[in-house]
């Protein structure tokens, strides 16, 4: 019988290994702008449905020990309230991965998303189905699919890092969420014409084929090399640049892309500490990749690595 139990107890304790989910997400909500007669504490519900939702929620068919979750946080600003239970907020979604060899966490994304519209009653059940997005009503299934479909972007961005193109089947789950999107009057950013920086577009230019060698970029970067750094510090320095000069190649010949602009958010401490110990040379072609590649944030570069 004690055997029985041990057993049992070992199954248990493996599949919670086995299945234990990928991301490490935190979400928090400002509802600073929503007016004093609405009970603040149904926002704190939402919160920690979300949270529970993101990480509780197995989105891959992978395993992931506590250290390989993919740390991401939420930052959810609602703006008013459209109609009772229904709200306009815009989100703020961050995300990094480990740097082999080091404590370092490097962005994968930071983006914001403006036009976010859900309809939510305190305690309503958040669920995400692959086969039912859109849900009974559109507008509370708008709130699960928003969320899902970055939980599925984050996931393909920090796969693509690993391995070439290895984040493809994330980003076509993603694509499908798109394809069958809530759809109602005030529900904005899964179609082509609802701007130029939505959800479509963001995820138009990471399955769209003519965009391949933007996976290409993503893995020599991060694993070639951000990851070699402790271990061929010189190769992967070059690794790193050499995969900014394909960038910027690809901005020449696909300038406005969302996914350029995706890829430099959030990078500049990061690229000043790599460019600060090249030699001069190199460093100069550094400082002319970083500044036309994050026109924003050019002035920075040239301060930091005059």
């Amino acid at each position: 019988m004690a055997k029985q139990i041990y057993l049992l107890l070992f199954f248990c304790f493996f599949v919670r290994i086995a299945f234990s989910q990928e991301l490490q997400a935190r979400v928090t909500i400002n509802a600073g702008a929503i007016n004093n007669t609405i009970d603040k504490k149904i926002f704190t519900t939402l919160q920690n449905q979300l949270n529970d939702f993101l990480n509780g929620h197995k989105w891959s068919g992978d395993s992931y020990k506590t250290n390989e979750k993919v740390a991401c946080s939420f930052l959810l600003e609602l703006k008013s309230i459209v109609e009772p239970n229904v709200y306009s907020a815009s989100l703020i979604i961050q995300a990094a991965r480990p740097v082999y060899g080091s404590s370092y966490q490097s962005p994968l994304i930071n983006y914001q998303d403006q036009d976010f519209t859900f309809k939510y009653i305190q305690y309503q059940p958040i669920e995400f189905n692959d086969n039912n997005v859109q849900q009974s009503n559109p507008l509370v299934g708008n709130l699960s699919a928003v969320f899902a479909y970055y939980a599925y972007t984050i996931l393909g961005l920090d796969y693509d890092s690993f391995s070439p193109k290895g984040g493809d089947s994330y980003f076509q789950k993603a694509l499908n969420i798109i394809n069958n999107a809530p759809e109602a009057s005030n529900i904005k950013g899964w179609k082509l014409f609802d701007g130029l920086r939505n959800r479509y577009w963001l995820n138009e230019n990471l399955v769209n084929n003519k965009y391949n060698i933007i996976h290409d970029i993503n893995y020599l970067y991060y694993r070639n090399g951000l990851d070699s750094l402790s271990t061929n510090d010189t190769k992967a320095r070059k690794n790193i640049l050499g995969s900014l000069i394909k960038l910027q190649a690809f901005n020449q010949e696909n300038s406005g892309t969302a996914i350029v602009q995706l890829f430099m958010q959030s990078k500049a401490i990061e690229l000043i500490g790599i460019a600060k110990n090249l030699p001069f040379d190199d460093k100069a072609r550094a400082i002319d990749l970083f500044t036309t590649l994050d026109v924003p944030g050019a002035q920075k570069y040239r301060d930091a690595l005059k």
